[in-house]
C-alpha cells in the first residue's frame, strides 16, 4: 500500500504541471540531491538528455527526518523537466548507492542501466548482512529497464550535445578495482613518490565505478566510494585523472577513502561532499580539503553533528540542521563549457567559477563506447 500510494502520489506531481527546464541555452546540469549520507547525482544534458549516478536508499529505509530517497530523487528528476532517465549508472552494491532504483523504475522510465555485474550474493565480508542484502538485490535484478549493461574501464557513454557546443563525453575510468589504460607517452606523475597504501579493503567500496565528465574545458570527476589503495592507483605512476573543476568527495568524505595523493594529484577548483549529520566528513579528509591551494569552495550536503567536527563555511553547507530541508546542490555549466554557477537554491547561493581549459584528460585512451 505504502508503495502504490508513493508511486500515486510521484504521478499526480508530474501531471501538476511542472515546469519543464529550457535547454535552449546549452548549458551542462549537475544536481546532488540529499539523500540524507547516500549518493544520487543527477546530469542533464544541453540537450536534456539525463544520467543518474546511483539512487540512494530504499523508502523504507527512512531517517530521523522521515526522508525518502526515491521521492527526493523524483522530484529532482520534475525540477530539471525531466519524464525519463536515459542513462542510470549504479557504481557499487551498498544499499545507500542502489537501493532506491527499483522504486524510480515503477516511478519513471528507464533507458539504460549500467552496473559492473550483479554479485550473486553480498559482496562484502560481513556475513551478517546476507539475508538482508538478498532481499534489497531482489528487486533490482528484477526491475524493468529498457537495456542492461555491464560498465568497465575504458567504456565512454556518449552525450548529446547542442549544436555549437563542445563536446559531451562520460567515461568510466575504473569499475572492479581495473583501470583505464594510460595514454601513449604519458609522463609519471611527480606526486607519485608520495602514495603510501594502507591495508587493502575487502568491501564492495573498492570496487566503485569512477567516472570523469568532459564538458569542453570543464571537467567533474566522481568515485563514488572508492577507498584508498584504488585511488592511489589511479594517480600513480601516472595520473589517469588529469586536474579536474569539481570533485565529488569519494566515499562521504570518509577518511579510508579520499587518497591524499589523488586529491593533491586531481587539483580540484570545486569540492562537493555527500555527507550526512553523522556520516562521513572525515577530519583527515577535511583537513586535506581545506590545505589544497586549488580549492576555492568546499561544499558539503550536511553539517556534520558528530562532536568536534570540522565543518565548512555556513554559506557552503546545504543542510544546517538535525532536521534538514532537502536542499540540494546544483551546478551549471556554461555553454560554452568555460564558466559554472554552483548554487543552494534553498539558501540563496550562488558562485561563479571559471573552467581548466584546453584539457584533454587522454581522450585516445577510450576502448568501447555505448
Amino acid at each position: 500500500m505504502k508503495n502504490n500510494a508513493l508511486v500515486l502520489c510521484a504521478l499526480a506531481f508530474a501531471l501538476a504541471g511542472v515546469a519543464t527546464a529550457s535547454r535552449e541555452d546549452g548549458r551542462l546540469d549537475i544536481y546532488w540531491v540529499d539523500v540524507e549520507g547516500g549518493a544520487a547525482t543527477l546530469i542533464v544534458s544541453p540537450t536534456g538528455e539525463s544520467i543518474l549516478i546511483d539512487t540512494g536508499m530504499p523508502s523504507r529505509f527512512r531517517g530521523s527526518s522521515g526522508h525518502n530517497d526515491p521521492a527526493r530523487i523524483f522530484d529532482a528528476l520534475n525540477r530539471a523537466g525531466l519524464k525519463k532517465i536515459d542513462h542510470l549508472i549504479v557504481t557499487h552494491f551498498h544499499v545507500d548507492h542502489f537501493g532506491g532504483a527499483a522504486e524510480l523504475a515503477s516511478m519513471i522510465p528507464i533507458g539504460r542501466l549500467y552496473d559492473f555485474g550483479i554479485p550473486e550474493r553480498n559482496p562484502d565480508p560481513d556475513r551478517r548482512f546476507d539475508a538482508a542484502f538478498l532481499e534489497w538485490i531482489k528487486p533490482y535484478r528484477e526491475m524493468r529497464v529498457e537495456a542492461r549493461r555491464t560498465i568497465k574501464a575504458g567504456d565512454v557513454i556518449r552525450l548529446e550535445s547542442a549544436p555549437g557546443n563542445p563536446g559531451l563525453r562520460l567515461r568510466c575510468l575504473a569499475a572492479r578495482q581495473e583501470l583505464v589504460a594510460p595514454s601513449a607517452g604519458q609522463a609519471p606523475n611527480p606526486l607519485a613518490p608520495e602514495l603510501q597504501l594502507k591495508e587493502a579493503d575487502a568491501s564492495d567500496n573498492a570496487n566503485s565505478v569512477a567516472l570523469l565528465v568532459e564538458f569542453g574545458g570543464f571537467t567533474f570527476f566522481s568515485a563514488a566510494d572508492l577507498t584508498w589503495n584504488v585511488e592511489g592507483r589511479l594517480v600513480a605512476p601516472v595520473n589517469l585523472i588529469g586536474p579536474v573543476d569539481v570533485f565529488q568527495v569519494s566515499h562521504h568524505g570518509f577518511d579510508v577513502s579520499n587518497n591524499s595523493a589523488l586529491v593533491r594529484s586531481i587539483e580540484p577548483a570545486v569540492t562537493v561532499m555527500l555527507n550526512g549529520t553523522r556520516k562521513g566528513c572525515g577530519p583527515r579528509t577535511v583537513a586535506l580539503l581545506k590545505s589544497l591551494p586549488s580549492v576555492r569552495a568546499n561544499y558539503q550536503m550536511h553539517r556534520s553533528l558528530v562532536a568536534g567536527a570540522d565543518n565548512t563555511s555556513d554559506e557552503l553547507i546545504a543542510n544546517q540542521e538535525a532536521d534538514c530541508k532537502a536542499n540540494y546542490i546544483k551546478l551549471t555549466v556554461a555553454a560554452d563549457g568555460a564558466s559554472y554557477q554552483v548554487s543552494i537554491p534553498g539558501l540563496g547561493h550562488e558562485r561563479e567559477f571559471q573552467t581548466r581549459r584546453g584539457t584533454s584528460h587522454g581522450l585516445e585512451s577510450i576502448t568501447r563506447g555505448y
